[in-house]
């Protein structure tokens, strides 16, 4: 009787006896608790079986202290990292235990990566053909269901909640390092734009390393803050392989460019280069991946991500997301996803070739006088040398021989490539025209001159325009558009072409970026806010608002109105008051101070003509003034942009501006005309429809600046309308429009005469303390919480 009849019996003695049971092949696996050293963590493996139980240590040294044992946070942070190649087995065992440090965001975290892996493993390594798998496994049937998580999954967890987070300098870049096409060509386009660059290199214990030897050896000789992080998780993944009998006892003999099972296997690398972000501050961590690693499909019926969501964007945004809640201070991303694998290796051969010399991406390297050298058999070698030789660039720039070269074109078309469709279509296109192919295909695919490989591509879900950093992103795309033929947007189903250095979308801010926390102590508050502790943006120098900017991303932009208001308050009321609201704002709030933009002093008031004094413009002309300031406003980093209104006039325009503003950009826009502190000023006004140099505005004018109210011509006209439809002040009022002289002689809206300055500074007090709080709620945010934030 085979061990699947086995297993199967023995669930149907239980009571399960679903298609999915049959893959229980663990009864229980258990991980941690870690033990950490100040550079080391150490994590138990423990597969239980039979009553059997075998263990294994998971490893990660790193070259400097990133540790603290005593610190519940390193603690944490280490138990996630420990956890990660367990992710791959949530199909295969009944129970899963795990042990350490984790919060409500980390058990949240790994429940629902552990679904997601096994679902995309159960598609792709038990329905889809494996040669990995033992024949009682082959060709089971296909089961539907909500969750493929076959294991019950424990979390003996300590007191891990409120842990303390990070900062992370977002112009500081870690670039997860592997010494293939994508992390050197990443590493060569950061290096250019003069970023502060971290080079991380994860060596395993095994011969996938050697694909990073080479680079790692000359980075570590000449390139500041490189860094290796050792792990034996390729000897866990082995192990955990012996324990999982529907794989071939003799797995290590297949020669494959595929794993047997595991489908979690970035996350295993960039965990473990998390304790050196934490330590460097470092703001981002890249990953090499390309356009056509975020994929959505289908077999039979199961929605999957083709087995590469740890390389698509998907992947990136989930991880950004879980660091932003666990208030660390990074975000993951490829600066490379507009990019075929054609174009990325086109662009590193002719850009940087002292980079490309040091390529390896055969996982059968070998090494030859003291370099590692490709084995010029496998589909990586054949994929690698002929997108090579289609762009006229020489194989031997990696070390590939002639007898090398020759092979590898005859194998081209007998064998073809695992590559993206047209990639692979023009890739033959080009040999076959150079005459270095004897045929007009890559293996089954048809050669076929195709645009999309050879253009960036920006696609609303694989490859938006915002993904690169807003500092760099500019610089970066006139870079790449030097070595491509253009760029492409995705229209519906069809690729159009776009002026990409032209487009709204180069300036819009990404809802991921993630600002400094206000709760920032120390030196890093102290550099965060601008200097002498000044909050306003004209009068800082431009090193000082470069400053200012790492340290916040929220700036409040007041706009006004020069017009009349009555015979007792002067012209600049509504001007004046958006401007001291402002300033009160920003020096009432906790370091790092918002940024107080310029005032905008001029307001839609055509209806107050009448009177002299007024000085008036368009709606066009101002929403047009306001959306180019918050453009600009956002292309210098501020993410979240409050406009204070002082004038209830400019209310609808100043709406649509915002709109166009987070349309083209997509930072956080609002606009405050009192809304947030209305009801409350309400409560301590006697007036009526007060609206206009009344009661109110009267009142905070002889609060802050007395010498400029003349009392004496204080009258009171307070309008009376027919419906309550009209009244202003009304909670049924609709939006109406006059001209001023059609309901009041003397331009005022309201009753001045019960003005007061103690009104007046109970009033600012009330508008103060709501925006003040509205920022210090916005502030930590990055806006994908924001927008997910339910109150």
């Amino acid at each position: 009787m085979s061990a699947a009849e086995v297993r199967r019996q023995q669930n149907r003695a239980i009571g399960e006896e679903d298609s999915l049971s049959v893959l229980q092949v663990i009864d229980k696996l258990t991980v941690g608790p870690v033990i950490t050293k100040t550079n080391q963590l150490i994590a138990p493996y423990a597969v239980t079986n039979n009553g059997s139980t075998h263990e294994k240590e998971l490893s990660y040294r790193y070259e400097e202290d990133v540790f603290d044992p005593e610190d519940p946070a390193s603690l944490n942070l280490a138990g996630m990292i420990a956890v990660q190649v367990a992710l791959n087995y949530g199909l295969f065992c009944k129970e899963i235990v795990f042990r350490g440090h984790f919060d409500a965001t980390d058990r949240r975290f790994v429940q629902e990566m552990l679904a997601n892996t096994a679902r995309e493993i159960y598609v792709k390594k038990i329905l889809q053909p494996n040669e990995f798998l033992t024949p009682d496994y082959v060709g089971l049937p296909v089961e539907r269901r909500e969750s493929y998580v076959n294991a019950r999954v424990l979390f003996e967890s300590a007191d891990s909640e409120n842990l303390e987070g990070w900062q992370g300098d977002p112009d500081r870049y870690s670039i997860l390092s592997s010494g293939g096409k994508d992390s050197l060509l990443t590493f060569g386009l950061l290096r250019e734009l003069e970023c502060e660059v971290h080079p991380i290199y994860i060596n395993e214990s095994g011969r996938h390393w050697f694909t990073a030897v080479n680079a790692f050896r000359e980075f570590r000789r000449t390139v500041p803050n490189t860094a290796r992080v050792w792990t034996n998780s390729d000897r866990i993944f082995n192990w955990m392989l012996r324990h999982l009998s529907l794989v071939r006892p003799d797995f290590q003999s297949l020669r494959s460019d595929e794993y047997p099972i595991r489908l979690w296997t970035v996350a295993v690398f960039l965990f473990g280069a998390l304790p050196l972000l934490r330590k460097r501050g470092i703001g981002h961590l890249l990953i090499g991946d390309e356009y056509d690693t975020t994929i959505k499909a289908s077999h039979q019926g199961i929605p999957h991500f083709d087995g590469l969501y740890d390389q698509s964007r998907y992947f990136d945004h989930a991880l950004s997301r879980y660091y932003a809640k666990k208030k660390w201070g990074v975000r993951q991303l490829s600066t490379l996803r507009p990019m075929s694998e054609f174009l990325i290796q086109k662009t590193l051969a002719e850009r940087y070739p002292s980079l490309v010399a040091l390529q390896v991406s055969c996982h059968a390297a070998h090494e030859v006088d003291g370099m590692m050298r490709p084995c010029g058999k496998c589909e990586k070698c054949r994929r690698i040398a002929g997108m090579l030789l289609a762009n006229d660039l020489d194989p031997a720039l990696l070390g590939y021989r002639a007898d090398q070269v020759e092979g590898i074109l005859k194998s081209l078309v007998d064998k073809g490539v695992h590559q993206e469709r047209t990639a692979a279509q023009h890739m033959g296109a080009l040999l076959h025209e150079k005459q270095r192919i004897s045929e007009p295909r890559i293996g089954k695919v048809r050669a076929a001159r195709r645009r999309e490989p050879v253009m960036l591509r920006f696609h609303p879900e694989r490859s938006p325009i915002d993904e690169v950093p807003l500092p760099i992103r500019r610089r970066l795309y006139q870079i790449l558009l030097s070595h491509s033929e253009g760029s492409l947007r995705r229209h519906g189903k069809e690729w159009v072409a776009l002026d990409l250095l032209s487009d709204p979308a180069l300036n819009a801010t990404n809802p991921l970026d993630k600002p400094v926390s206000s709760s920032a102590s120390g030196r890093d508050a102290k550099e965060a806010k601008p200097a002498d502790g000044r909050h306003e943006w004209a009068k800082l120098s431009w090193p000082e608002a470069k400053k200012a900017l790492r340290g916040v991303d929220i700036a409040l932009l007041p706009v006004g109105a020069i017009e009349q208001h009555g015979p007792h308050l002067p012209v600049d009321t509504d001007a004046f008051d958006a401007d001291h609201l402002a300033q009160e704002v920003a020096k009432a709030c906790q370091p790092p101070r918002p940024l107080v933009l310029p005032l905008i002093p001029y307001g839609v008031s055509y209806h107050h003509d009448h009177f002299p004094g007024t000085l008036s413009v368009s709606n066009e002309s101002l929403a047009r003034f306001v959306y180019d300031v918050g453009v600009s406003a956002a292309r210098n980093g501020i993410a979240k942009l409050i406009i204070i209104n002082g004038h209830g006039g400019n209310s609808a325009t100043l709406h649509h501006a915002a709109q166009m503003i987070n349309r083209d950009t997509r930072i956080f826009t609002c606009v405050d005309s009192g809304e947030t502190s209305d009801a409350d000023i309400y409560a301590i006004t006697e007036t009526r429809n007060d609206v206009h140099a009344g009661e109110i505005e009267t009142s905070t004018s002889l609060a802050v600046r007395p010498e400029l109210v003349d009392m004496k011509k204080a009258k009171p006209l307070v309008p009376k309308f027919s419906t309550k439809y009209l009244d202003f002040t009304s909670k049924y009022s609709v939006g109406w429009y006059a001209r001023t002289e059609h309901i009041s002689k003397s331009g005022v809206f309201g009753d001045p005469t019960r003005a007061s300055a103690e009104k007046g500074k109970a009033i600012w007090e009330i508008q103060i303390r709501h925006l003040v709080s509205l920022v210090e709620h916005l502030k930590e945010l990055s806006l994908a919480e924001i927008y997910e934030q339910k109150v």
